[in-house]
C-alpha cells in the first residue's frame, strides 16, 4: 500500500526545495525509465541528467546544479539518500497485530512480552526472551536461553540457535541462520575429531542480515555482529568473528574464524578473508577479492591476493596485452640468441 503526497511534503522531509509546482501529487517511486503521471524518480549522477528530457515521471529528485525548467523538481544534496527516506514514507511498513497465531509453540518457562506478534509454526524454546514490538514469522525458531530483543523482524524460517543474542531492531531475512556450530575439527583430515562449540552470536541493534546467511556460534566465547551492520544475502560468517559498527558485507563473501573488521569496513560481493587476521577501520576490499593477511586502516584493496586497488587496475589493464607481449618477448629472445651466436662467431674466427 502506497501513501500520496504533495512535492512540497516530501521536500520538507528530505530537507530538499522544490523548484516547479510544488502542490503536484505522487505515490510512486520508480526508475527514470518506467516513471510516468504520479510517479516520482531520481539522478543520483550528473551523467544521467540528459534523461531528464525524456522521462515522464511527475518530479524528479536531483542534486544541485541540475536544472530543467519543463520539469517539477526537488532539489537535494544526496538524492540517493533522499530517495531511500521517500520510499519509506510513501511504502509504509503493515501494522502487524500483536498476538500468538495458533500452532505455534512457546515453552511455559519462556518469556513474552504482551505487544509481540508471532505467527503459526514458530517455536520459542525454554527460558528464551522475546523483547516487546518483536515479529516471528512462521517456521522461526528461538532455542533455548536465547534472547531477541525490541522491535526485531525475523522473517520465515529464521533460525536463533541457543544462547544467542540478537539486539534491538535488527532485521533477519527469511532462512537466516544464527549460531549453528562453527567448523572446528582437531586432526583435520585423519580423525576429523570434533570441537565442541560452546559460545554464542552476539548481534547488537540496528544490524539487518540478508536471506539465507549463516553467523557460526564461538568455538568459545562469542561471534559478534557490532551496532549497524548489514549483511546481503548469502554470507559466510565463521566462529570468533567480530565485524565492527556500520561495516557492509555484500552477498556471498566468507569470513574465516577469528578474523576481525573494524568499523565502516566495506566487503565487495564474493570477497574471501583467511581466519585470524584483522581488517582495518574504513577499509573498501573490491569484489572477487582474496584477503590473506591484515589490511592496515583506511586502505583501498583488490584482487587476489590482495593489494592496493591502483596496483590491481594497472596489473588488468596489462592482462589483455599478455599474448601480444608474450609474442613480443619470445621474439626479442630470438634475435638475442641471433646475436649471441653471431658474436661467438666473430669471436673464434681467425684474425
Amino acid at each position: 500500500m502506497t501513501v500520496r503526497k504533495q512535492l512540497r511534503e516530501i521536500a520538507e522531509y528530505v530537507g530538499g526545495t522544490v523548484v516547479g509546482d510544488a502542490d503536484v501529487f505522487v505515490c510512486n517511486v520508480r526508475g527514470i525509465d518506467e516513471a510516468g503521471e504520479g510517479d516520482l524518480t531520481f539522478i543520483s549522477n550528473p551523467k544521467y541528467k540528459s534523461r531528464l528530457e525524456e522521462t515522464r515521471a511527475s518530479a524528479i529528485l536531483v542534486s544541485p546544479g541540475i536544472t530543467n525548467p519543463d520539469k517539477n523538481l526537488i532539489v537535494t544534496k544526496d538524492p540517493y539518500s533522499a530517495m531511500a527516506m521517500i520510499l519509506e514514507l510513501l511504502y509504509p511498513e503493515e501494522n502487524i497485530p500483536a498476538g500468538i497465531r495458533g500452532d505455534s509453540f512457546i515453552e511455559a518457562d519462556a518469556e513474552i512480552a504482551e505487544d509481540v506478534a508471532i505467527y503459526p509454526g514458530v517455536y520459542v524454546g525454554r527460558r528464551a526472551r522475546i523483547r516487546r514490538g518483536t515479529v516471528l514469522y512462521p517456521g522461526v525458531f528461538v532455542g533455548n536461553d536465547a534472547t531477541v530483543g525490541e522491535n526485531s523482524v525475523l522473517y520465515p524460517n529464521v533460525v536463533v540457535y541457543r544462547g544467542c543474542r540478537v539486539g534491538n531492531r535488527v532485521t533477519l531475512h527469511a532462512g537466516v541462520i544464527i549460531g549453528a556450530d562453527g567448523f572446528g575439527f582437531a586432526n583435520p583430515g585423519t580423525d576429523n575429531r570434533k570441537v565442541l562449540q560452546v559460545g554464542i552470536v552476539q548481534i547488537d541493534d540496528d544490524v539487518e542480515v540478508g536471506a539465507n546467511t549463516t553467523i557460526d556460534r564461538g568455538t568459545l566465547g562469542k561471534t559478534w555482529i557490532k551496532r549497524g551492520v548489514k549483511i546481503d544475502n548469502l554470507v559466510q560468517i565463521a566462529h570468533n568473528v567480530v565485524i565492527g559498527e556500520n561495516s557492509i558485507i555484500v552477498a556471498q563473501c566468507g569470513i574465516s574464524g577469528s578474523t576481525k573488521l573494524g568499523e565502516s569496513v566495506i566487503l565487495g560481493g564474493q570477497v574471501g578473508v583467511v581466519g585470524h587476521i584483522t581488517i582495518g577501520d574504513h577499509v573498501m576490499v573490491g569484489a572477487q577479492s582474496g584477503v590473506h593477511e591484515d589490511v592496515p586502516p583506511d586502505q583501498i584493496v583488490s584482487g587476489t591476493p590482495h593489494m592496493p586497488h591502483l596496483n590491481w587496475l594497472r596489473t588488468q589493464a596489462c592482462l589483455p596485452k599478455l599474448p601480444e607481449m608474450r609474442k613480443t618477448v619470445n621474439s626479442l629472445l630470438k634475435r638475442i640468441e641471433r646475436l649471441e651466436e653471431k658474436a661467438e662467431n666473430n669471436k673464434n674466427r681467425p684474425r
